[in-house]
């Protein structure tokens, strides 16, 4: 996301939101039930259809203006026909409009599929869609019968390890993650005072995006990114561009073994819905004893209701079964976890994201 991007305040997006919920409760129980679940049960080619579009990259061809299909389908390389038939697919999900002369142009979501686009979806519409992602999810009663992800099973050792020795499916990966963090840090950390910190350690940081960030808003704070060493190691261009290289280093190491020690601020984006409560528990008390006193711990986390909602958190949190140890957690689980690792959750900051910041401090 661009500066100049303009973001609603976080209380509108929550009201579209509940107004959006309340539109699709209505139109599911306005149509017969055997309807609707055909509907949902229809999803899964929907989505292929998005898929084959943006392994295409049809929006990009959008981005100049409306064209018809046949003019685009030699740059894509398609069949002129089948094309058309793809783009009214789109059409009929409100990805592209179809106007009166037969031409497709990007609606807002479209654009959200142009690999160029701030904020651009692309890149987690082919992870969802890569081909060993629809075999994982094919074993989904494997983990909800045993409780354990399928990775095992499938490829007879973890999924971080597997990653390791298939660097293409590691490469869509790492795109649909750094996405999705730019997603969440973009729309997060403005929702936040960062400017009374002095020593902030990102534990699990990645490639520093989001230290650089909240060090942008923090001008009198140092920084330390924490991850493996092959990881923390590959930030030094993020830092530079950020213009905060002379105000941050990186350390590797396992945050299952020990963190940094004597940071007031610790953050951690997208790791503790990685893994169980026993490994979360571990994390989070090598940050308690590593924190300086009257310190304060950020998760940026999705933070599920405590009922079932039409939150996205709710279907992220089967995907954690399947592929993953971890789970998705309410404010009180959160709350729980934290209290048995010395902390106590403060306050769970809502954002104009689906992820909140959970802040707890040291107790």
């Amino acid at each position: 996301m661009t500066s100049d991007q303009r973001v609603p305040p976080v209380r509108l997006v929550q009201m579209i939101d509940r107004v959006r919920a309340t539109l699709a409760r209505l139109h599911r129980s306005s149509a017969p039930g055997n309807v609707a679940l055909l509907e949902m049960a229809l999803a899964p080619w929907a989505f292929q259809v998005l898929h084959v579009a943006a392994r295409l990259g049809v929006a990009d061809q959008l981005a100049g203006g409306p064209r018809h299909a046949a003019e685009i389908a030699p740059a894509v390389g398609a069949d002129p026909d089948a094309l058309h038939r793809l783009m009214r697919a789109l059409a009929s999900r409100g990805v592209l409009k179809e106007r009166r002369d037969g031409r497709f142009q990007l609606t807002a979501v479209g654009q959200a599929l142009r690999a160029d686009a701030p904020g651009s979806m692309r890149d987690v519409v082919l992870y969802v869609g890569y081909p060993k992602r629809w075999q994982e999810w094919g074993q989904l009663l494997h983990s909800v019968q045993t409780g354990e992800p399928v990775s095992e099973m499938l490829y007879g050792k973890p999924l971080f390890d597997y990653l390791q020795t298939d660097p293409e499916y590691a490469q869509v990966f790492n795109d649909a993650m750094t996405a999705m963090s730019e997603l969440s840090s973009d729309l997060s950390l403005q929702d936040y005072d960062f400017t009374d910190f002095r020593l902030v350690v990102d534990v699990g940081g990645g490639h520093g995006k989001v230290l650089a960030a909240i060090l942008r808003n923090a001008p009198d704070a140092r920084g330390v990114l924490f991850d493996l060493p092959s990881v923390a190691g590959e930030a030094g261009a993020v830092f530079a561009q950020a213009g905060v290289a002379d105000r941050v280093r990186a350390e590797g190491g396992s945050f299952l073994a020990s963190v940094p020690a004597g940071g007031d601020l610790y953050v951690m984006k997208h790791i503790i819905h990685d893994w169980d409560d026993a490994r979360s528990a571990t994390i989070l008390r090598n940050i308690r004893t590593a924190i300086a006193d009257g310190g304060t711990l950020l998760l940026l986390e999705m933070v599920l209701p405590e009922r079932a909602s039409s939150h996205l958190g709710h279907v992220i949190d089967v995907e954690m079964l399947l592929m993953l140890s971890g789970k998705e957690r309410t404010r009180s689980q959160y709350a729980k976890l934290l209290a048995q690792a010395g902390f106590e959750l403060t306050r769970v900051i809502p954002t104009a994201s689906p992820f909140a910041i959970v802040e707890a401090k040291p107790v």
